[in-house]
């Protein structure tokens, strides 16, 4: 019996299908599993000496059931994780082994082989299980009567090089997972800056408003005691109002804090400190600001104003707007008599959040609290 290809050309028909082989073998999604059909092309080594040889019965039996058996390996070890793949590669190993005889066109079931060891481990284990195989088709050579004397120098290239390739797809799912868990890890980050954001806006938002209740409720006790009903009563309908207010900017922090503008904020925060028993002042332009820095600087002003309210003890605020040069400068200064500057949560996530719009913030005693923020105007809109 003799046995003839075209040894050359079916090598290059066989690396060319190999290249194709794009699929992450961990878990394939229903396209992949279409392809695996594809790939099949690779045994056309088994294939043309059925074509071309004439073989006894028992002979095509036997071929026919390790086909069928190479089958059930080869989409067995399609299906695994790149664990649980020692099992069919040892298959397909054995199956071709044990053809190699009655059709030595086994060197495509043994290039298989390589692709997925290649695919499915370490390096070092990679090299030795590599190793192993190539001395296995030189053992078979050199035992068997392989009626084909291009067998061993079609076979060791063949699988090498198709196993490198199982080597690149490993890489290329390496390289899926670390893009996998980099987007994890950005979202996980994502999460967490805006569970700061909320949080600090929520305290900015509430720390403010329920100030102003604190002091709508005790100036409606005062009237009620004084016997003044009609006042109490615009009082009560003013801390429903507050209240209503407060409740729309709560849900309106989850999506993005909204706001009527830096004029129209800065004009309620003074009303505010008014109603606090203030004698408030403002000096200088209102600035125009994107509205990225104009929301940080609100939530900034809202969180000393209410600072002034609870802690400072005075009766007369002044807010500055002042530009000088590239920076503008807001000034918040009463005459309270608090001696100690304490920076609690409030404080810090202010610093915090005009950081983010490379603002300072700087706190000290002068005949009062002065409060002092420094913002650069680079970004103004006009």
């Amino acid at each position: 019996m003799t046995f003839v290809t075209g040894g050359k050309h079916v090598l290059l028909i066989t690396l060319q299908a190999a290249l194709n082989l794009d699929t992450t073998m961990s878990q394939p999604d229903t396209l992949q599993q279409k392809l695996s059909w594809i790939y099949l092309i690779n045994l056309i080594f088994f294939i043309i000496p059925l074509l071309t040889v004439h073989f006894s019965l028992w002979q095509y039996l036997s071929m026919a059931t390790a086909l069928l058996l190479f089958l059930v390996c080869y989409f067995w070890a399609y299906r695994s994780s790149r664990n649980d793949m020692h099992w069919p590669i040892a298959g397909i190993v054995l199956v071709a082994a044990l053809i190699t005889s009655v059709n030595p066109g086994t060197i495509s079931m043994f290039a298989y082989a390589g692709f997925f060891i290649g695919f499915a481990y370490s390096l070092r284990r990679y090299l030795l299980l590599m190793a192993l195989l190539v001395c296995l088709l030189v053992l078979l050579d050199r035992v068997l009567n392989i009626h084909w004397d291009l067998f061993l120098i079609m076979a060791i290239p063949t699988v090498l090089a198709i196993s490198l390739l199982g080597r690149a797809e490993q890489a290329k799912l390496r390289h899926r997972q670390a893009e996998l868990q980099s987007e994890d890890e950005i979202k996980q980050l994502a999460a967490m800056v805006e569970r700061e954001r909320i949080a600090r806006d929520l305290h900015d938002i509430l720390g403010h408003t329920l100030s102003s209740v604190i002091l709508k409720a005790d100036l409606t006790t005062k009237l009620l005691a004084h016997q003044q009903p009609e006042a109490a009563a615009q009082q009560l309908t003013e801390l429903s109002q507050i209240a209503r207010d407060a409740l729309s900017l709560v849900r309106q922090s989850v999506s993005g804090y909204k706001h009527q503008g830096l004029t129209a904020e800065t004009a309620k925060l003074l009303g505010r400190l008014r109603e606090a028993g203030f004698q408030a002042e403002l000096h200088g332009d209102i600035p125009q600001l994107d509205k990225r820095r104009e929301t940080a600087l609100i939530l900034a002003l809202t969180e000393l104003t209410t600072n002034v309210i609870r802690h400072s003890n005075g009766d007369y605020c002044q807010l500055f707007f002042a530009q000088q040069g590239p920076q503008l400068m807001i000034s918040l200064n009463d005459n309270g008599n608090n001696i100690n500057i304490s920076e609690g949560n409030g404080i810090t996530g202010l610093r915090e959040r005009l950081t983010a719009i490379d603002a300072t913030l700087l706190l000290q005693r002068q005949h009062g609290m002065t409060a002092t923020i420094q913002l650069p105007l680079q970004e103004q809109t006009a």
